[in-house]
């Protein structure tokens, strides 16, 4: 089969793992999705304490992990299509965090009553799942790193150039940058700070000439250069360099 015969799964993996799928992995993969909805910006997909009865696929557009402290909201996670943005729900059953559409979005939903089937009929695959899951930790850990490293127009390079080479691993990014629905306050949410210092960091960081965000678009003159200001190494998105799985989680891999 070719990927146009996964219109529902096909960007899940893509750039890390989805060689390491196997053809009849990739429509058993297809057939977890039991249905599609569209939900509309600002959205809670999920509610922090509610119980979780299904794992959601993000078809298109921009997910986020929200936490609500009193007065105060923090975005703990940005989630791009191909991810399956609340698989950890399986184990957990009720999450820490809302789960909530960044504009417009479209997800597939999985019952936790077919991955729990899942997991004996398909271990690989089941695999491959629980590695997609790590690696939302280990966007996480770098996160907390890069909040406790950087100052803030540094930490907004950083969500950004990893933003891009999220969507890049699915096509959805050019060589100049990505549309990206999120407005000023949620970008100040991601990175600690307010909606005033969120606008001058925007502002210092175009007239340093390394990014300008405007009407839905983000465009990066240099991507180099951003990535050397926000100290960023993509090795933790594990789909290029030290950290790069090549073969080791193949079908056959430990046989």
């Amino acid at each position: 089969m070719v990927a146009s015969e996964f219109p529902l799964t096909r960007l899940f993996l893509r750039g890390r793992l989805r060689h390491a799928l196997t053809e009849d992995e990739k429509v058993l993969l297809e057939s977890l999705i039991e249905g599609t909805r569209r939900v509309a910006a600002g959205e809670v997909i999920i509610r922090r304490g509610a119980v979780a009865q299904q794992s959601t696929l993000l078809l298109d557009g921009f997910i986020a992990r929200v936490i609500n402290d009193g007065a105060s909201r923090h975005i703990v996670g940005f989630q791009v299509p191909g991810d399956y943005v609340d698989l950890h729900g399986f184990a957990l059953k009720r999450l820490d965090h809302d789960v909530v559409a960044m504009g417009p979005v479209q997800i597939g939903y999985t019952s936790h009553a077919r991955l729990e089937r899942l997991m004996g009929e398909a271990p690989h695959l089941t695999r491959l799942l629980w590695f997609s899951t790590l690696l939302d930790a280990a966007i996480h850990r770098e996160w907390i790193l890069k909040l406790e490293e950087l100052k803030a127009d540094q930490r907004l390079a950083h969500v950004i150039i990893e933003l891009w080479h999220r969507l890049n691993f699915v096509e959805l990014a050019d060589p100049h940058g990505f549309n990206m629905p999120m407005l000023q306050t949620d970008l100040a949410d991601a990175c600690g700070t307010t909606s005033v210092h969120i606008n001058r960091v925007i502002r210092a960081l175009r007239e340093r000439g390394l990014l300008e965000i405007g009407r839905g678009r983000v465009t990066i003159p240099g991507m180099a250069e951003l990535a050397r200001y926000a100290a960023f190494s993509p090795d933790y998105l594990y789909g290029t360099g030290a950290l790069q799985v090549v073969t080791e989680l193949d079908a056959n891999a430990d046989a």
